[in-house]
């Protein structure tokens, strides 16, 4: 129960990596606030997680800056502070870099950055009365430029910069900033590798682990940490969990 009693946001929290951890921070005792646009989904994980401990649900739409300010109010109205922050959602489209356009752009820092953003902004006077802690989550896709993915990529990479700034600021408020760069065998991924056999085996071949990471046991174990006492000494860093695929020097 290394989270017992903490209270924890996780913005896509319905499936994918977001359920993995927000499961994950349940397990551990975190009371956890899910935050998603699929109702289904959602509702399916909240019960999941309220096996544990006790969950709340918000169906809202977090490109929407005032969204984000009231469900921070309501989280601490009912749980009566924030220890834990998990920027997780994040919506792109990959097209060829000569066909990108603005719109793409907005979808990327609509639903990824300027919530990340404006969580961070809205959560910092709870964090900073917690000695809380910030879990924002990078890609593969900005570190090394994966083809297709300018948008992506470049929101990715500006979601690392302001958390270092973060990390900077805010470590004399003892909260720390730390960012996830997950490789995980998601929904999404799993129907991929169902219609592109070929195509996945060969992506797997190129991790060293020779395998997908569980949104579970592999991203949110390591998010657990992070939240964790046990993470107090560390800020500003980027944690590759993608089974050896990034090297960062």
């Amino acid at each position: 129960m290394r989270l017992e009693g903490k209270v924890a946001i996780v913005t896509g929290g319905a499936g994918g990596i977001g359920r993995g951890i927000a499961l994950a921070m349940a397990k551990e005792g975190a009371h956890v606030a899910i935050v998603d646009v699929n109702e289904e989904n959602g509702k399916k994980t909240l019960e999941e997680v309220n096996q544990f401990t006790e969950g709340m649900l918000f169906i809202k739409d977090i490109s929407v800056k005032e969204n984000i300010e009231t469900m921070v109010s309501e989280i601490v109205s009912r749980f009566g502070k924030i220890d834990v922050l998990v920027n997780n959602a994040h919506a792109s489209k990959n097209v060829p870099f000569t066909e990108t356009t603005m719109e793409h752009f907005d979808l990327s820092f609509g639903t990824g950055f300027y919530p990340t953003f404006h969580f961070m902004k809205a959560c910092y006077p709870e964090l900073k009365k917690t000695k809380g802690k910030v879990i924002n989550f990078a890609s593969g896709a900005g570190l090394e430029g994966q083809v297709t993915q300018a948008s992506y990529a470049a929101a990715k990479e500006a979601i690392r910069a302001i958390s270092r700034v973060a990390a900077n600021e805010w470590g004399p408020d003892g909260i720390n900033v730390n960012l996830i760069s997950p490789i995980a065998l998601t929904p999404g991924v799993e129907y991929w590798r169902d219609h592109n056999k070929e195509a996945y085996d060969a992506m797997v071949q190129k991790i060293p682990l020779r395998r997908l990471g569980d949104p579970e046991q592999d991203i949110g174990r390591t998010a657990v940490f992070l939240a964790s006492d046990d993470a107090n000494y560390m800020t500003g860093q980027t944690i590759m969990v993608d089974g050896g695929s990034v090297k960062l020097r």
